[in-house]
């Protein structure tokens, strides 16, 4: 059903390209009425406006907190227009129907993302746009509801093509885009004001994010996906390659938190199917990388590379050698990118404007959610504590908390074996601890040429239940080892390391990773 529009309601706090949408308006000679800022930009462009204390007869109050707040626009909105009832009382009231709101709304996650001082963020909650938003998108079937720039154009060739009027399906789709727009504005507000009080875990819980873009399959084919995040970017740009799939941002996602956890400028991470195959840490960043393929260059075949530091030239060539479906890097000189280009479907990620800060992570299943912290923290020599006899320098400390960094990013039961902050050999993912230490035991030996004077560590994502995992490790050239505390048989575990004359360091908070 197509309904004219005689009357138009604008109040924007975004006024670019108010004119495009104004000309139209005059065109088919649509009456507008406006408050404060938009009702002086809209006469400073040269358009008939009237303003709405006097459409109302009611002033701005507060300081321009009470505006629109008047049963004149209300009743103008929401009036059901065949409704015989409705419209008696609207004769009776002197109030006229107003088929068209423009509203978009005051800054405030622009505000939050600026850090403004609580007062001027608290005043930038706007209570007139969303109210009226509302009022609209409720009253679709005879009122058009815009909230956003980005539909104005939509809004000129509907009213061209239907000369003044809009259709039904035209105005309920954008109904169903306003009250997005709304939940997703009070949600910004709510989980800022969680955050003032430190209510990590409210009552109530509500979301906001913005479509990044829709994937072409989830994990499989037949499965659909898409991207969203809080913000109105990921902080990661992609320049180059084929489309990222759900998997490739799984394996990212799970590349960038090790990086974050690394010493800047220095790393580099190798993962596949989420679970990191290799990581090193070394100050040649190109032997960084030798050294973490040299891991498991089985596994780093399809995988994803991400370095935490501008990659070059040397690095790029070293790159090209292996296939691979993404590189990440923290800029790329434009002699690498000649490089790396050479490749049509790689995907090269720059993750140079990546911040990861407070976020959450969560888990869905079965129409619920599970929410936890994020496991980031940057460990220190105070996190951990020597039990056994023997103690070790502050190389192999060093080198055991890089190791133990790493296996928490490892899915769990994990196993990490290191030398000289690189890992030499992981296993993961095996319901049994034993069964993750012989398939990190086998993978060193297949792969790494280990010397007689070699001091090869070893992390634990959890204590190790029983002597039989420490023992297995130790036999197989083990000479440090780091676990978290908490088995009834760690006096056990200490002992037997006393025996053997190996370095046992205890954390004093588990990491899995499930």
């Amino acid at each position: 059903m197509k309904k004219k529009i005689k009357q138009a309601l604008i109040s924007v706090s975004n006024k670019s390209d108010l004119k495009s949408i104004l000309k139209v308006l005059k065109k088919y000679k649509i009456k507008i009425i406006s408050s404060g800022g938009t009702y002086k930009k809209i006469k400073k462009l040269g358009y008939n406006c009237q303003e709405v204390s006097k459409y109302t007869n009611s002033p701005e109050i507060l300081g321009g907190r009470v505006k629109t707040l008047n049963p004149k626009i209300y009743g103008g909105i929401l009036s059901i227009r065949n409704n015989k009832i409705h419209r008696k009382e609207m004769l009776n009231n002197n109030i006229e129907e107003i088929d068209l709101v423009v509203v978009n709304f005051y800054p405030f996650e622009n505000l939050l993302e600026k850090k403004q001082k609580h007062k001027n963020i608290i005043e930038n909650i706007d209570i007139g746009g969303p109210s009226m938003v509302r009022a609209a998108a409720k009253n679709y079937k005879d009122v058009v509801v815009v909230t956003n720039t980005d539909q104005y154009q939509k809004l000129i060739l509907e009213l061209k093509k239907n000369k003044g009027s809009t259709t039904l399906k035209y105005r309920e789709k954008l109904s169903e885009e306003a009250f997005n727009v709304t939940s997703y504005y009070d949600s910004i507000i709510s989980n800022y004001l969680n955050s003032k009080t430190k209510n990590i875990f409210p009552k109530k819980k509500t979301f906001h994010a913005n479509l990044i873009e829709n994937l072409r399959y989830g994990e499989n084919p037949h499965q659909k996906a898409a991207i969203y995040n809080t913000k109105k970017e990921l902080g990661i740009l992609q320049i180059h390659g084929k489309k990222l799939s759900y998997n490739n941002y799984n394996d990212i996602f799970s590349a960038l938190n090790i990086s974050k956890t690394l010493p800047s400028n220095l790393g580099t991470i190798i993962v596949k199917h989420a679970n990191p195959c290799g990581v090193s840490i070394n100050k040649s960043k190109v032997s960084s990388f030798k050294e973490a393929l040299a891991c498991d260059p089985i596994s780093a075949f399809g995988g994803i590379v991400c370095c935490n530091y501008k990659i070059n030239k040397k690095i790029a060539n070293e790159l090209n050698k292996i296939f691979l479906e993404v590189v990440i890097g923290v800029g790329f000189e434009q002699d690498a990118l000649k490089v790396l280009k050479k490749k049509k479907n790689l995907r090269i990620i720059d993750s140079t404007k990546l911040k990861i800060n407070n976020i959450n992570n969560i888990s869905t299943n079965f129409d619920s959610l599970l929410i936890q912290t994020i496991d980031n923290k940057i460990f220190s020599k105070n996190n951990f504590k020597i039990v056994s006899k023997k103690k070790p320098s502050k190389k192999t400390l060093k080198n055991l908390i890089f190791a133990f960094n790493i296996c928490r990013s490892v899915k769990s039961n994990a196993i990490v074996l290191a030398k000289d902050s690189g890992t030499v050999g992981i296993g993961s993912g095996q319901p049994s601890r034993v069964e993750s230490c012989n398939i990190a035991i086998k993978k060193m030996n297949k792969f790494q040429k280990i010397k007689n004077d070699d001091e090869i560590i070893a992390a634990s994502d959890a204590f190790f239940p029983f002597v039989d995992g420490v023992e297995m490790l130790v036999q197989a050239g083990v000479s440090a080892i780091i676990q978290p505390y908490g088995s009834i048989r760690d006096k056990e575990i200490i002992k037997f390391a006393n025996q053997t004359n190996t370095i046992l360091v205890f954390s004093k908070t588990r990491h899995f990773k499930h």
